[in-house]
């Protein structure tokens, strides 16, 4: 289901033309954003958003008995593994190829090794904030918390690096990611009626340059898959996750980093690795010297 958010009183804004030399679908509508300054954050708290990954929204997986974060991580993760009793819902396992960075990471739901796989809001809620969020209802901040257009499955760690920050202070390191981020920026920020800073807004257009052609993601193309009985969109690029029956002992979970080779541990921010370090090969430390990828 898609809800049209009705856009906030009209005030003030400046525009920009896109260049004639540059112009792709992405940039015209980055043109068509309104530019104004940043908001102050007064008031900011992650509760006026809602209660946390809600299933209660108008957004793709809305209201399908299943909360937003594992509705991401089914759509996300290859080889999911799905809990039995949780109607498909529940992600156990599964493997992640981070976009931000391209290390491939195992995901295991369990303390200590959940947090390795997080689900960012490509627009940061603070950012929506002070960007026009402030003046939506509360239950159209809700949808855009929980919008898989804003939601994406990434490596923790690059996740909180990222932070709150826009495309002014933050890019991914996968530099052939970039153009896609920055889409997924724009087509947020135009769908949930926010604007863009003056620095937010040159990045943007920075990178959408390097990408002639770039189009926007849909909220079709990003939806979640549905669960077990509900009715929605299955993302065509995902097989549904199998059920496996109950264990008769619960093991202990385990998550794992790695790395193809060293250019994707650079890429990732993660070079040089040390013996021990997550992501660590002996087979990428050629004199092994407990150093990998100096």
């Amino acid at each position: 289901m898609t809800l049209t958010v009705s856009a906030p009183p009209a005030t003030s804004t400046t525009r920009t033309t896109p260049s004639p030399t540059t112009s792709s679908p992405a940039l015209a509508v980055l043109a068509a954003l309104p530019v104004k300054g940043r908001a102050p954050k007064t008031g900011y708290d992650r509760a006026v958003f809602g209660q946390a990954w809600s299933d209660d929204h108008a957004m793709s997986g809305g209201r399908n008995g299943c909360d937003t974060r594992n509705d991401v991580l089914r759509r996300d993760l290859a080889d999911a593994v799905l809990k039995p009793g949780t109607n498909g819902c529940v992600v156990l396992t599964g493997t992640l190829r981070d976009p931000f960075g391209g290390a491939v990471v195992d995901f295991a739901r369990g303390p200590g090794t959940s947090s390795l796989v997080q689900v960012d809001h490509l627009v940061a809620l603070s950012n929506a904030w002070q960007t026009g969020a402030q003046l939506l209802t509360a239950q159209q901040r809700q949808d855009l918390a929980n919008d898989p257009l804003n939601l994406l499955a990434v490596q923790g760690r690059l996740n909180a690096q990222k932070g709150d920050g826009d495309a002014a202070t933050w890019l991914p390191p996968r530099k052939t990611f970039r153009c896609t981020f920055a889409a997924r920026q724009v087509s947020v920020k135009q769908r949930h009626h926010l604007w863009v800073t003056a620095p937010e807004r040159d990045a943007l257009r920075r990178v959408l340059t390097t990408c002639p052609g770039q189009r926007l993601p849909t909220a079709a193309s990003t939806a979640v898959p549905p669960v077990d009985g509900a009715k929605g969109v299955t993302s065509p690029s995902r097989r549904p996750s199998p059920v496996v029956p109950a264990p008769t002992s619960t093991p202990a979970p385990t998550g794992a980093v790695s790395y193809e080779n060293c250019d994707a541990a650079r890429a990732a921010g993660a070079a040089p690795l040390h013996r021990g370090d997550p992501g660590y090969a002996s087979r990428m430390d050629g004199d092994d010297d407990g150093v990998a990828c100096e």
